[in-house]
């Protein structure tokens, strides 16, 4: 029988889970809300996401994620899982690289999301998040998940589900906006994107709530956790060779492979 003094220090024991960042209290008012306040702010500002991306990276957004994708061994014939698909910028792009819409799949917790993803219809879309794939073991040669990171509830319990989804050699290709190390850089991001997208979001978007995701995205990058601490929770999930790659000081490239099993 378990004693009433034993019970605090098995709680102090058990893992807590890897959350990309501190609650941000100006938006939401706990870790419990937040979920609830993404979906919606996703839904609501999702007919207006594809614009503002393009402002954001001045165009340059589909050729970047094909090189990243390229990059992380992504190519002809494989089996993708695009995780927080989104409107599809990262699964358009994928499909470009295996040479068939219906190798890949799609998972979004956004209803809105997904009712503006622009995809040839052979491809698969679920609703899901990361945290709990609605999909089966073993299927995929490679998982991506394209700047969403910073809005999972549990990174361990995500990068536990994207092992669990692949074939033994599958790859993970995360992309993420991460904050730069340099001050001058540091601090003309900070400008563009909590100060100068959103007021550009304001004048040529068309929902009310797409300023405040645009400044919401600059205050998690700010508030992220390091990426070696990315790093390192890709490897405590199982997966081998873990690195970071990193363009222009501030878009990572987290990328691993799940290892081969071993032979009998």
């Amino acid at each position: 029988m378990t004693s009433a003094a034993s019970t605090p220090r098995a709680a102090a024991s058990a893992p807590r889970p890897l959350v990309p960042h501190p609650p941000l209290t100006a938006y939401y008012a706990d870790e419990a809300a937040r979920h609830v306040w993404l979906r919606e702010v996703f839904d609501s500002t999702a007919v207006d996401y594809e614009r503002v991306e393009a402002m954001v990276g001045l165009g340059t957004g589909p050729w970047y994620r094909g090189q990243a994708l390229q990059r992380a061994g992504v190519t002809r014939g494989m089996r993708v899982l695009d995780v927080g698909i989104g409107t599809g910028l990262t699964a358009r792009a994928a499909i470009d690289l295996v040479g068939d819409a219906a190798l890949v799949t799609g998972v979004d917790p956004s209803p809105g999301m997904r009712a503006q993803a622009k995809l040839p219809d052979s491809v698969r879309i679920l609703s899901g998040r990361a945290e709990q794939l609605p999909v089966e073991g073993a299927a995929f040669d490679v998982v991506t998940l394209g700047f969403a990171l910073r809005h999972v509830s549990d990174i361990d319990a995500a990068l536990a589900e994207f092992h669990r989804v692949l074939v033994p050699g599958g790859r993970i290709c995360i992309l993420e906006m991460t904050r730069p190390q340099g001050r001058l850089l540091r601090g003309w991001m900070k400008l563009y994107m909590r100060r100068i997208v959103p007021f550009l979001a304001r004048v040529f978007g068309r929902t009310r709530d797409l300023p405040k995701l645009m400044r919401y995205n600059w205050d998690t990058i700010e508030a992220c956790v390091p990426p070696e601490q990315v790093v390192g929770a890709m490897s405590a999930a199982g997966f081998v060779d873990a690195a970071r790659h990193v363009e222009i000081g501030m878009f990572s490239e987290y990328t691993a492979r799940k290892a081969f099993a071993p032979a009998p």
